[in-house]
């Protein structure tokens, strides 16, 4: 005699949370991505030894206001600007 009751080890409906919470985990970064996330953080490592030592590593490595290190902040200050996309472009996949 059949019963009303689903059976137990009927799977009930869930719905999917793969991508709850994972948006960063989701997103593929291209060469681009990747290019402007390593200057930021040379640029941050370079700030941070300015504000804790007192000594410029880009200077150091590549002279004082000589044309390769004002082109190695520029490129740092590119990469932030491009950061700033790439966060506007997350935070609209998530909605």
């Amino acid at each position: 005699m059949a019963t009303m009751n689903a059976p137990a080890n009927e799977r009930r409906h869930i719905p999917e949370r793969r991508n709850a919470g994972g948006a960063l985990h989701a997103t593929q970064f291209s060469a681009l991505d990747w290019a402007a996330m390593v200057l930021m953080i040379v640029g941050g490592i370079n700030w941070g030894l300015v504000g804790a030592f007192e000594f410029d590593l880009v200077a150091t490595l590549f002279g004082d206001r000589t044309s390769w290190s004002r082109l190695v902040y520029a490129l740092v200050g590119i990469a932030s600007l491009y950061a700033i996309y790439l966060l506007s472009k997350m935070a609209a996949r998530q909605h």
